[in-house]
């Protein structure tokens, strides 16, 4: 075990990725086409939503997304303040406001409670975080969405295969946008995927992805602003092969975070995840709370040296020059102490147990040598 090097994740890829890109470099059709829409039709039907559109990140799939809602200057989007800053950009980019709001500290989600305090007659959206595999409250979205009348774009980046009481991520907020950036349970490199039931919505982002191009009549013409959000038929290759793997990929992760939670429950100075009974969390990322002030930065540190990756959760956007000056709603203190003391842990799909162990044993050593 001594030098072994213990990666924070790695991707799930191997001779189906290869052989289906090859298919496709053989084929002659590389930009998107028939791939992509395999892709599309193996990930609805996994999701269980009417409409999956590719996209060529997560964060192009929530400025679609927003765009087809209408959503543009001077509208206000509540925003959990612990997020990627994707999240927040999705907003900015056409000049809408993001307004910053507080999370749980048990879920590291959307505080429903706070944004509906967060509600104005400027509010026309909200995109609530399935942070880190979490499925968000189905119940509490669906409340906020119908008394407030608040349009829902769920920022899932994190969460294909995450439920709650048997709802699927991706059936329940307006529009849901996933990532398969190479961090996640599966991916294409980049790119991400947008599900909806809407055929309006649909309809709208399949035109904003293609320079804007749509129907008048029989006809094709370029009828709204677009951009090219396309994504390629090799990228969607190693979609249409890491579909086949995905539930598996699920199932490791769920196994290596209740190992770890049997072992973390033996240390002080470490609380390891919640998790709701009746939710299916998939863990994209391993983050547990490290109790001892101040020891986040210097485990992470320590443990590099050591050859083990570990890293932040995320990042409190409020902190963040760029976003200091947005609209806040309270002072956010549970998503500054989430940014300052979450640890991610390796989740790497061929860990043994007896790396886990060593991961953990050595936090405990760390934790013990910070405190005397």
């Amino acid at each position: 075990m001594e030098g072994k090097r213990i990666r924070l994740i790695e991707p799930v890829v191997g001779a189906e990725e290869e052989k289906l890109i090859g298919e496709v470099l053989r084929s002659g059709w590389l930009t998107e086409g028939p791939m992509a829409r395999r892709f599309e039709d193996l990930f609805k039907a996994f999701v269980g939503a009417k409409h999956a559109i590719t996209a060529s990140s997560c964060t192009t799939a929530m400025e679609m997304g927003l765009r087809a809602m209408g959503i543009g200057p001077g509208d206000e989007v509540l925003v959990p303040d612990f997020t990627h800053p994707a999240t927040a950009d999705a907003v900015i980019a056409f000049g809408a406001h993001p307004v910053l709001v507080d999370v749980s500290l048990s879920s590291y989600n959307l505080d429903f409670n706070e944004a509906e305090k967060a509600v104005t007659d400027k509010t026309r959206a909200a995109i609530p975080v399935s942070w880190g595999g979490y499925p968000l409250n189905d119940k509490e979205l669906k409340d906020l969405k119908d008394e407030h009348d608040v349009l829902m774009l769920e920022d899932a980046a994190c969460s294909p295969g995450a439920e709650y009481n048997g709802a699927k991520t991706g059936v329940m907020a307006d529009i849901t946008a996933f990532s398969f950036h190479p961090r996640k349970s599966i991916t294409t490199g980049e790119g991400g995927m947008i599900t909806t039931e809407s055929d309006d919505y649909a309809e709208k982002i399949r035109s904003l992805k293609n320079f804007g191009v749509g129907k008048v009549g029989t006809e094709s013409h370029f009828i709204r602003y677009g951009s090219n959000y396309k994504l390629s038929d090799i990228l969607a290759a190693m979609g249409v092969a890491q579909m086949g793997k995905l539930a598996r990929i699920v199932e490791r992760r769920i196994e290596l975070a209740e190992n770890y939670n049997k072992l973390l429950s033996e240390v002080k100075g470490i609380k390891p995840p919640e998790k709701e009974k009746g939710i299916k969390h998939i863990y994209q990322t391993y983050a547990a709370y490290i109790e001892v002030e101040g020891a986040r930065n210097k485990l992470i540190a320590d443990l590099k040296k050591i050859g083990i990756e570990t890293q932040i959760g995320t990042y409190a956007l409020h902190l963040e020059p760029y976003f200091a000056n947005l609209k806040k709603q309270g002072d956010l203190h549970r998503s500054k102490l989430l940014y300052e003391n979450l640890l991610a842990l390796p989740m790497c799909h061929t860990m043994t147990k007896s790396d886990q162990e060593h991961v953990v044993s050595q936090i405990e050593k760390h934790l013990k040598n910070y405190q005397g």
